[in-house]
């Protein structure tokens, strides 16, 4: 299996390691091309682009079996971390359709206003109505103890394979 990672900052090396160490591709999305040290340090192929501007994400789609949209923490400006669990969730989801993409794993917890995260889930939901896209909720708190959080993300990976 192969995933496409994006987000998730230190959570999302820990769920590189584990996913590689079952033998499983992971795509990291970085958008600082500086971290492809750590990146790949961590098993991962580093992909370069930002879930601001879909586009730079297409092509990481490639062979593809998971989308993980881990940004259920993403800081800076209001308007724009609405977006990105909404407008930029909606176009990402609409790539997805007629790929190798099987299931999407939405982190639907954290830092972000609840209400923000209540659109995210809505934008899952709609996929899954209008393009049969099969989804995980990943609703373990990111800000609280790692080691949890990765034994969540890893069974809602492994429901969507199931």
């Amino acid at each position: 299996m192969r995933v496409l990672l994006v987000g998730g900052g230190c959570r999302g090396l820990d769920l590189t390691k584990a996913l590689t160490a079952d033998g499983h591709a992971v795509r990291l999305v970085t958008r600082d091309a500086g971290r492809r040290a750590e990146i790949e340090a961590a098993g991962a192929e580093c992909w370069v682009g930002t879930p601001d501007v879909i586009g730079t994400l297409r092509y990481g789609l490639e062979n593809v079996t998971l989308l993980l949209w881990l940004l259920g923490t993403a800081e800076g400006d209001a308007e724009k971390v609405a977006a990105l669990h909404g407008s930029r969730l909606r176009m990402m989801l609409e790539k997805t359709t007629d790929t190798t993409v099987r299931g999407v794993v939405y982190e639907a917890a954290g830092t972000v206003p609840a209400d923000v995260l209540a659109q995210g889930r809505e934008e899952m939901a709609r996929a899954q109505r209008t393009n049969e896209i099969p989804y995980e909720l990943l609703t373990a708190d990111p800000r609280g103890e790692r080691e949890a959080w990765l034994v969540a993300a890893l069974a809602a990976i492994e429901r969507l394979l199931a």
